[in-house]
Order: C-alpha cells, then sequence, then structure tokens
C-alpha cells in the first residue's frame, strides 16, 4: 500500500467516525415558561447543562425561556404531539382535564415547604399515570414560593375585595377569586404590568418571584403575604423522544432531573425571603394576612377542598390522607 493511499484511508476513516459522531448527537428545544432571572429557569438551565456533561454531548438541551416557543396553554400539547421534546408548565393548569393535577392549588392546604413536598410525594405516581398515558413522561418539579395578595389600595377584610377586578391564572385561582367576592380575569404573567396599567385588573394573587419579575412596585403599592399555597411547575419530555435515547442517556437525564428537582425545592426555600424582601426594597408595603380575613380565607380553603374532593374522589382522598402522615 503506497503511502498516499494509506493517507487517505486513515482520512475517510476519521471523516466516517467525526460523521457517526455528528449523527449520534441529539440536539433538543425547551420551552420554559418564565425569563431569564427568574430561578425556576435557571435551575432548567442547569440540568440541560448536567445533561450535557453527563452524556459527553450526545443530548445537547437549548433553553428557550420566557415561552417564546409555547404559551403556558399550549405547552402540554405540544410536547405530547412532538413540536417540542421538552418544557415545564404550572402543574395547575392541567386541572381541567383532571382535578389530580391542581391539588397543589388548593388553598390552605400547603402553606409551607415540607407540606408542599409530602403533597408532592403523594400525587407524583397519580400525576405521572396521568401523563405516561398521553405519551408524557415526568421528570422534575420545582415549587413556587408561597402565594400572596397584591393590591393598589389597602385591604382589611375579605369584603373590600367586592368587585374588584382581580388577576387569575387556572381554574382554582379563578374559583379563589370568585369566593373572595372578587371578580377573576385569566392574564399570563407576562402581560401582568401592562394589565395593571390599562385597569384590566386591580389585584392579582401570586408569589413574591412574579411579583419581582414583573416589578409589581410599578403597579401596586401592597403585598399581603398570605402564603395561601404553594404550586409548582413540572418538567416534562415527550415519552417517544426519551425512549429514543440510549440507555445511557436515558439514565443521565433522570438523574440529572432529580438533581435539578432537588436544586430547585433548596433554591425556592432560600430565595422566598428574599424576593419578598426586594418588594419592600422598592417601596412595597409588606404585610402578614389582615387579622379579620383570615378566618373568612380558612373558609373559603375548605370550601374549595370540599370541592376538590368531590372532583378528584377516592384518589384524591388517598392523595390527602398520605400528604398528612
Amino acid at each position: 500500500m503506497t503511502l498516499n493511499r494509506r493517507y487517505f484511508l486513515t482520512g475517510m476513516a476519521a471523516l466516517c467516525l467525526s460523521l457517526s459522531s455528528a449523527h449520534a448527537a441529539e440536539r433538543w428545544n425547551m420551552s420554559t415558561e418564565q425569563p431569564d432571572g427568574n430561578y425556576i429557569t435557571a435551575v432548567a438551565r442547569d440540568f440541560a447543562a448536567d445533561v450535557a456533561k453527563a452524556t459527553n454531548g450526545e443530548l445537547d438541551i437549548k433553553i428557550h425561556s420566557n415561552s417564546v416557543l409555547f404559551k403556558r396553554a399550549d405547552l402540554k400539547r405540544a410536547v405530547q404531539t412532538g413540536q417540542v421534546p421538552l418544557g415545564d408548565v404550572l402543574v395547575s393548569v392541567l386541572g381541567n382535564e383532571d382535578a389530580i393535577f391542581e391539588v397543589d392549588a388548593v388553598p390552605l392546604l400547603a402553606r409551607d415547604f415540607d407540606s408542599a413536598w409530602k403533597l408532592w410525594q403523594a400525587s407524583r405516581a397519580q400525576m405521572e399515570a396521568r401523563l405516561q398515558k398521553q405519551g408524557i413522561k415526568l421528570l422534575y418539579s420545582v415549587p413556587w414560593p408561597p402565594q400572596g395578595i397584591y393590591t393598589k389600595v389597602p385591604v382589611k377584610q375579605m369584603s373590600d375585595f367586592k368587585g374588584m377586578k382581580f388577576r387569575a391564572y387556572n381554574a382554582a385561582t379563578s374559583r379563589l377569586v370568585e369566593l373572595m367576592g372578587a371578580s377573576p380575569t385569566t392574564v399570563n404573567s407576562g402581560d401582568v404590568p401592562q394589565a395593571f396599567g390599562t385597569g384590566l385588573i386591580e389585584a392579582m394573587i401570586t408569589s413574591p418571584a412574579t411579583g419581582v419579575d414583573s416589578q409589581a412596585w410599578d403597579f401596586a403599592k401592597y403585598y399581603y403575604d398570605v402564603q395561601a399555597f404553594i404550586p409548582k411547575n413540572v418538567v416534562m419530555v415527550n415519552a417517544r423522544a426519551f425512549a429514543r435515547l440510549p440507555q445511557a442517556s436515558q439514565k443521565a437525564v433522570l438523574a440529572a432531573a432529580e438533581r435539578a428537582e432537588k436544586k430547585g425545592w433548596e433554591v425556592a426555600r432560600s430565595k422566598t425571603s428574599e424576593l419578598t424582601q426586594t418588594l419592600a426594597k422598592n417601596g412595597m408595603v409588606v404585610g402578614p394576612t389582615p387579622e379579620a380575613m383570615q378566618p373568612e380565607l380558612a373558609k373559603i380553603g375548605a370550601v374549595m377542598a370540599e370541592e376538590w374532593l368531590k372532583k378528584a374522589g377516592p384518589e384524591g382522598k388517598a392523595i390527602l390522607d398520605q400528604a398528612k402522615r
């Protein structure tokens, strides 16, 4: 064999190896709801980096934040149909299809992170089973801080909300707002500043994280740290896309998801106080639930818990019983 021919064959072998490696690499887009500065998006970016490292670059996940690919209402369907292999969504917005998905939005059921974690552990298997039937695999969750109330004017009792135009973001918060005597209006988190500015809404219930993301001090004056409930975002993947991955990559994704969930819950705990303080530092009046409002809120919580149990049936009761252990 001549020297030139040997070099040619060696070069061709290297080229084939390079093409084979490039072909083996998988590129996934991930649609995330929140802006880059939000800690839930930051956890997603760390998850993507973790996966890339663990798979030696064989699976590369590109994060598209702030719902630029798909809005909240369209995300689950997009993952299910493979329009995007991976995405995160506020799980309680799926409550319209099954009450199990909105258990974390029932007021006063889980108001601290320990209780919220127990509720998640109790409900996760049932959520996974429902999503699996639809061709979706659930990977991990990240909680929001406890939900509080933002208003333009001070409130002292529940009757102060009567007729007030109040932002809701899912069926559960719409029902909560109705029971408070206010008028619910569905507004996506990214549209909150404009909705306040145009008078579409006058108040909202959401986390201090969303308050900071939207710079709530520009349009609201008061924040009441009601700690009504702790909702979660969940990250889901198209089951077929996941199954096509090599076994080693599947294991790497699941391990990275486990680490992301642990980190997400830790960050949520540590960030809550800091985010609430940020509201105060920017001029908002931050305080606890008004005393006269507490028993009224408790009654609303009891009503919504009863309504949820009627919808969720025996499986819902099993979740609550397990969470209380």
